[in-house]
């Protein structure tokens, strides 16, 4: 009698469902028979609902094991959770959503004014451990705290707050925190790396909400090092940090300025005008502190200089130390002989980023390597002195763990010295970051470079300067030397991974496991030579983000009608995209003669768009500034229409309603958003742009259509 899958026991079915997280696939899946539908029913522990607000008591009553519940992406985007809905007592709707999903223990949602979470929380989870607050829009002029005052007055058993999405003023947490010990003293994960802060939490906000919260094992906060400013972040604040939470497994403390994660100056000097107050005493006694510290960010924006003896401590006193990134630390590694120091010593590092350190050089980066053998993730940032070489002979010592690589704002390091660099592991990577800066390249240049597997042994062979200066690095290393002499004797096993099909030993052309690829390109250049920069051969590439970043306004028209979108149609498993024109900034409405306004720039950006068969898109319009708008245009919404292939529309703006009408001559499209997802938030939008009712009529003639899949 022949068997199917439908005959194997459910303990064993229920193991397979859980493993299965795409939704598409599940959905399917429950589409089979009832014992499947109740197997994915009881395995679905996650579900974000989408949607229209007012058509909340449609819910599904079928998702009573889902634990991780999402309500901040329900529209129209951005209103009150119960102010759109057709219910006259909003409690009834509270309740329903507690009846509907009775073991929730994470909760996301937006919150524009108090009012929500205190209807959400009338019928609290008793289970609830977990709640991230999602808010864009100004803080309304209610009294201090008000926002969290319900939340840990009903869940005393939270232990985890996000914040990072949530605008509000820093002095509104710490009063809540000090009338709430018991709720305060069982948190363990707070994050407070809120993006839309001007300035951060100060010093003493710091000390209050640690003293508070002893017990947090996941601390992120956004703060201000600037030394000129009242209550900048020093010695006393970190030092207050290691004292009070002991237990912490995770540190991030960032300045504001680096949230924006706009991309620096490539020619800048690298050193600030001020220094940090951060001693080189108080790191060794915060490291000291913070025994179980697994990942550890300190991104300080002013200069921290000779920290390698202060990193040295990390080894002893961190041992689980996996994730470290430092922003404007000097002196990590000061790569004098053949003995490793600094950095070097973090051998159980498994993920390490450093931007903006002023003295990194190749000889730096080679120790790094040396010394941080197990490296996966390396991220390199506004380094002026490092190289093509450094980095390619970096890329060797580390080819069996390397797969995930951003290198950005390097002075030496265009696109295709980048991606030369990273030829060694060009069969091996999985995600990849790069900066578009084509410093003149054209399609007549020969990108194709040799690469010798000799070069393991003396990466700079090539040159007989570089070769000597290696050699007085290395020196006598026995070491060193014992690391070659194996290298060797394993090149069998490199020759049968590299591409011998013409003989000559030459690392692999194709960029084989790379699945995701992020880039930054300045306004008004052109994307075209990417692939000639060598990647052009990505036949598993997923997902790509671009992230366009500059001012329009004074530039001239470009020479080319397209930005060069089209080009990306030679990866054919691409199937995702975020193009990021946020950071883009020009004139909304009427430009000086002779100058182009944004919806002319749109035209070029999204030109040769449709040539793509992607299912997922999200874009970030480009922005005046002046008017705070985003919004889409015309000419956008126009060329949109033809991604044909479109399941998921995610427009991080507003738009005109007839302008939304275009897209439902997309036959594939199911989902399709419109959020208003930066600071301020605009808290009316214009008369012709979308409404509430603009959403709900867009969405019921979305939905009328025939769905064939």
């Amino acid at each position: 009698m022949a068997s199917t899958i439908s005959h194997l026991p459910d303990e064993l079915l229920s193991n397979v469902f859980s493993a299965i997280s795409d939704t598409r696939t599940r959905n399917s899946l429950s589409l089979v028979c009832r014992s499947f539908l109740r197997l994915e029913r009881k395995t679905r522990t996650s579900l974000t609902l989408r949607g229209n607000a007012r058509d909340l008591h449609l819910i599904p009553t079928s998702f009573s094991y889902v634990t991780h519940l999402d309500l901040s992406l329900l529209s129209p985007w951005g209103h009150g959770l119960f102010s759109t809905t057709s219910y006259s007592d909003p409690r009834l709707l509270a309740l329903r959503l507690r009846d509907a999903f009775p073991r929730v223990t994470s909760l996301t949602v937006y919150v524009r004014t108090p009012t929500t979470l205190q209807l959400l929380l009338l019928v609290p989870w008793p289970e609830l451990r977990h709640v991230k607050l999602v808010r864009w829009h100004q803080r309304p002029a209610s009294a201090p705290g008000s926002d969290f005052a319900v939340l840990f007055e009903k869940c005393k058993s939270l232990w985890s707050l996000d914040l990072s999405s949530f605008y509000h003023w820093t002095e509104d947490l710490p009063p809540v925190l000090l009338a709430n010990p018991v709720a305060a003293a069982s948190l363990k994960r707070l994050n407070l790396l809120t993006t839309s802060f001007t300035e951060g939490f100060r010093a003493h906000e710091i000390q209050s909400i640690t003293a508070v919260c002893p017990n947090l094992e996941q601390l992120l906060v956004a703060c201000t090092f600037d030394p000129r400013y009242l209550g900048y972040v020093g010695d006393e604040a970190l030092l207050a940090v290691a004292s009070n939470c002991t237990k912490l497994s995770l540190l991030h403390l960032a300045d504001t300025s680096s949230l924006a994660n706009r991309r620096g100056d490539p020619v800048d000097e690298g050193f600030t005008a001020e220094d940090a107050r951060i001693s080189r005493a108080t790191l060794i006694e915060l490291f000291s502190g913070l025994p179980q510290v697994e990942e550890l960010v300190l991104d300080v924006c002013k200069n921290v200089r000779d920290t390698s003896l202060a990193l040295e401590v990390l080894t002893s006193k961190c041992p689980k130390l996996k994730v470290l990134k430092l922003g404007q630390f000097h002196g990590i590694c000061m790569a004098v002989g053949s003995q490793l120091d600094g950095i070097a010593l973090c051998q159980g590092l498994e993920s390490l980023s450093i931007k903006n350190c002023a003295d990194l050089t190749d000889m730096g980066l080679i120790e790094i390597a040396r010394g941080c053998s197990r490296l996966v993730k390396f991220e390199v940032q506004g380094c002026k002195q490092i190289t093509e070489k450094g980095l390619r002979t970096m890329t060797c010592l580390l080819r069996r763990t390397l797969i995930d690589v951003k290198i950005s704002c390097c002075l030496n390091l265009d696109t295709a010295a980048s991606l030369r660099a990273l030829e060694p592991i060009r069969d091996r990577i999985e995600r990849l970051h790069v900066d578009c800066v084509w410093n003149g390249l054209k399609e007549t240049d020969n990108l194709v470079l040799d690469f010798d597997l000799n070069s393991l042994d003396e990466p700079c062979s090539s040159d007989p300067k570089a070769a000597e200066e290696f050699a007085d690095y290395f020196g006598s290393n026995t070491e060193y030397e014992e690391d070659a002499s194996k290298r060797k004797r394993q090149r069998c096993n490199y020759s049968s991974e590299a591409d011998w099909s013409n003989g000559n030993g030459f690392w692999c052309n194709s960029w084989d496991r790379l699945k995701y690829l992020s880039l930054w390109i300045g306004v008004g250049d052109l994307l075209t030579p990417l692939p000639m920069a060598g990647l052009e051969d990505c036949p598993n590439l997923e997902e790509i983000r671009i992230r366009v970043e500059g001012d329009c306004r004074g530039r001239p028209k470009p020479s080319e009608r397209e930005f060069g979108l089209s080009i990306l149609a030679c990866y054919p498993q691409l199937t995702k995209m975020q193009l990021d024109c946020g950071e883009t900034r020009g004139y909304a409405l009427t430009a000086p003669s002779g100058q182009m306004d944004l919806s002319l720039w749109e035209r070029f950006f999204l030109n040769g768009i449709g040539a793509l068969t992607l299912h997922e898109l999200d874009y970030w319009p480009p922005q005046d500034e002046d008017v705070n708008q985003r919004s889409l245009s015309l000419p956008a919404a126009g060329l949109l229409q033809e991604c044909y292939t479109l399941r998921k529309l995610f427009i991080h703006g507003t738009a005109h309603e007839h302008f939304m009408n275009f897209f439902l001559k997309i036959g594939n499209l199911r989902d399709v958003q419109l959020r208003e997802d930066y600071y301020p938030a605009p808290e009316n939008d214009m008369s012709t742009e979308m409404r509430v009712g603009s959403c709900s009529r867009f969405e019921d003639a979305l939905n009328r259509r025939p769905i064939y899949d």
